[in-house]
């Protein structure tokens, strides 16, 4: 066995994995390995937390990342780690249901959470369920047991100057029958909301789109990014889908969240159960919202918000 894997698509969410990974791998008193195909990052994810990192090699152009799975599913088949993490990406949740099929091993997704049960030598393993209404709780007690991790669900590891590891290459992978034909980037909004730490997030309760100005302005006095639900980015194409909060879409955690016109429905407030203070603008004093917020405000977002402004200018 050869401890805690962890698969780095990025240094963001590899930083964020070699938390619960450096936990885990002390846990059973064993290594850390991070596998990663960006060679200008190896040291840097040593100096994180890495005890080994295993190095792909570059891809040919025209192909996918996924040429990479026979290889990853190789070595594991001969060290077999005790664990092995991914972000819960759409790429890594598809390679980790890949890789644990090739495998036959235990995978859970979207987990929030995860520990180490000693005395049962399993891998605990937290997430949402029913929509975000429960936690499921779910163990793993066979190597090796897998698990994608959501974004955001552990702080970034910190950087130790003096830590030392080992680099190890991997062989190159097959050539896949499928070929790349060509990378699009898509167009983002200027703010990653799941970085900022005030939202102000825009719902149906806005009656056109010009309206969506009011939001800006709040979002720009207080120095924080606007977000909204998904009907307003889907149904009605108001925002760009990178800026919607929820289940399905981007989990924020802010030092301040402000919902306007928002409703509040289970799928959306998944996305912000760990925002550090949640404010509520709806004229429905009902709203599911208000069971969730820190404040409330019953009235008009159209009176509200000018006046907030207009409390802020002083």
């Amino acid at each position: 066995m050869t401890g805690v894997w962890i698969l780095a698509e990025n240094l963001e969410t590899g930083r964020e994995l070699i938390t619960i990974g450096r936990t885990l791998a002390d846990n059973i008193k064993s290594d850390l390995t991070v596998i990663t195909w960006q060679s200008e990052l190896s040291q840097e994810y040593i100096a994180y937390g890495a005890d080994k990192v295993l190095l792909l090699p570059a891809l040919p152009q025209d192909q996918p990342l996924q040429s990479y799975i026979p290889v990853i599913a190789e070595q594991a088949r001969q060290d077999m780690p005790e664990i092995f993490l991914l972000t819960s990406s759409l790429l890594g949740k598809e390679m980790a249901a890949r890789i644990a099929g090739q495998l036959n091993a235990g995978l859970g997704s979207e987990c929030t959470a995860l520990r180490w049960i000693e005395s049962e030598a399993a891998l605990e393993m937290d997430r949402l369920f029913y929509g975000g209404a429960a936690v499921q709780s779910i163990r793993c007690s066979h190597a090796p047991r897998m698990a994608t991790v959501a974004p955001r669900s552990y702080s970034p590891a910190s950087r130790q100057e003096d830590k030392r590891g080992t680099i190890d290459e991997l062989p190159a992978p097959q050539p896949s029958p499928v070929k790349l034909l060509e990378r699009n980037a898509r167009s983002q909004a200027a703010g990653d909301i799941s970085e900022a730490k005030v939202v102000v997030c825009i719902g149906r309760g806005f009656m056109k789109q010009d309206d969506l100005d009011l939001a800006r302005q709040l979002a720009e006095a207080l120095g924080g990014e606007i977000a909204c639900t998904r009907p307003i980015s889907q149904d009605m194409g108001w925002l760009p889908e990178d800026l919607c909060i929820g289940l399905s879409a981007k989990k924020v955690k802010p030092d301040l969240y402000i919902g306007l016109g928002v409703s509040g429905q289970i799928q959306h407030l998944t996305g912000i159960r760990d925002a550090r203070i949640i404010v509520a603008v709806n004229q429905d004093a009902s709203a599911p919202i208000f069971a969730a917020a820190d404040y409330g405000i019953v009235g008009d977002l159209y009176e509200v918000v000018p006046r907030l402004m207009q409390a802020l200018s002083k």
